[in-house]
């Protein structure tokens, strides 16, 4: 039985129900589900403000902004939300750092952990742009339409991930 308190939700069912998550995104919005377009989004509506001429520029023209772009920006909200909603209900909500943190990366002070944080997210969106869409972008709708580049980056993907634990691991 699934119940909002648990700690941990079978993999199975979340993999179930976010792939079902498909099926309105391309109803409703003709679009596959991801997030990192939604900060290029945002950046140009913004930038268009300080500077107009911006969304005339080919990489931005593509990402200026409609009523019904802004579905992504509420996505990455309900994420940050849900996310933080789900550990007060499961009880996991701490304070504080993380010990596996303080150990792995030395991590003592909430101006590191903002800096490794930000520094991080940077490097993170950079590539997902680079590549074309982020983790959600490739791994469930490129992998659902069966999109050669999403299988090269998820692999990619797979094989940073198992590098990058291998080297926590040893810390």
């Amino acid at each position: 039985m699934l119940r909002f308190k648990d700690p941990a939700w079978s993999p199975y069912v979340a993999g179930v129900l976010i792939g079902l998550l498909q099926i309105p995104a391309f109803l409703l919005v003709n679009t596959a589900l991801g997030a990192s377009s939604s900060y290029v989004t945002l950046g140009t509506v913004v930038g268009g403000l300080v500077d107009p001429a911006m969304s005339a520029h080919a990489y931005f023209a593509s990402y200026v902004a409609t009523a019904k772009d802004f579905w992504q920006l509420a996505m990455v909200l309900g994420i940050a939300a849900g996310a933080y909603l789900s550990a007060r209900a499961s009880g996991l909500l701490r304070q504080g750092f993380s010990p596996i943190w303080r150990r792995a990366a030395g991590i003592e002070t909430l101006s590191s952990r903002a800096l490794m944080a930000f520094s991080g997210g940077f490097i993170l969106l950079f590539g997902a742009r680079l590549a074309g869409g982020c983790a959600s972008g490739h791994g469930l709708s490129g992998m659902a339409q069966l999109a050669i580049g999403s299988m090269v980056t998820v692999a990619a993907m797979f094989a940073a991930g198992i590098v990058i634990a291998q080297l926590f691991r040893r810390v």
